[in-house]
């Protein structure tokens, strides 16, 4: 609102001051200090309190049994057996959504490879095998997505879901392709991450330490078992955990504790312990 406006208005927008002259000196007139700090609050409507998500997720779960107990009741001709029908409607909503809701925000969330991945590893543990999960590498916005310590060795795998309807192929053993799509860079990328996690995880262990990187691959058919393209071992998701056990034992259960308590500190988690 311009000044000319607040004129016709009535109102003066200019701050209030409270004169400090001494007591019979003549002063401007001014409007008195307010007494009261009295801010009006805006009351929510019925119409804001249906559109917050909890409102939402009732309103749902009413309409949901409201309309299985119709439904059923018109069916069979008995309201009784439509409430009943309503109430076990409401009741199986209320469990699929607590089981399929996550207060994890969905950025954090692991992709559906990664689970699959993770699946697979944790299946190790009772072997020896310790693994990280997302862990950054420091001063990048790279990730290995499993970091695997065991008896056989120190491995970074990437999981990779890729469209099932595009083949996979490799060109004189050099190129991965997926379709029409050179994966050159992907390579690149999961070989670069294995090479700063062994450095880092060597320099604080005292001893070379090589960590094997792998792209597991969900999706399309991988037509080989397990094939190095440019260092990096690539195969079919499901092979991940066969291709961890089916090396020599190389490390004691001392120095995979060790290793695994290293590759912690100086991997940190990419979206923190919780």
């Amino acid at each position: 609102m311009d000044s000319d406006q607040q004129r016709e208005d009535g109102h003066n927008t200019s701050p209030i001051w409270v004169s400090d002259r001494p007591e019979g000196e003549q002063t401007p007139a001014k409007h008195s200090a307010p007494t009261s700090t009295y801010a009006p609050i805006e009351r929510a409507s019925l119409r804001t309190l249906i559109q917050q998500p909890r409102f939402r997720t009732i309103r749902n779960r009413a309409l949901v049994g409201v309309g299985a107990a119709v439904i059923v009741g018109f069916l069979v001709g008995d309201w009784r057996i439509g409430v009943t029908a309503g109430v076990i409607a409401v009741i199986v909503d209320t469990v699929w959504r607590a089981r399929s809701n996550s207060t994890v925000p969905a950025w954090r969330r692991a992709s559906i490879a990664e689970r699959r991945t993770e699946a697979q590893l944790r299946q190790l543990e009772r072997r020896g095998y310790r693994t990280l999960h997302a862990r950054a590498i420091p001063n990048s916005e790279a990730q290995i997505d499993h970091l695997v310590v065991g008896p056989t060795g120190v491995y970074a795998v990437d999981s990779e879901k890729w469209d099932k309807r595009l083949p996979v192929r490799v060109q004189m053993g050099k190129k991965l392709f997926h379709g029409p799509f050179d994966k050159k860079p992907r390579l690149t990328e999961a070989k670069w991450e294995a090479s700063q996690a062994s450095e880092l995880i060597s320099a604080a262990y005292g001893k070379e330490i090589s960590v094997v990187p792998s792209l597991a691959i969900y999706g399309p058919a991988v037509p080989w078992k397990i094939m190095t393209i440019r260092g990096v071992d690539v195969y079919e998701g499901a092979r991940a955990r066969k291709w961890i056990t089916k090396r020599e034992k190389a490390l004691t259960p001392a120095e995979v504790e060790r290793l695994y308590e290293i590759a912690a500190q100086v991997l940190p988690a990419r979206y923190g312990e919780g």
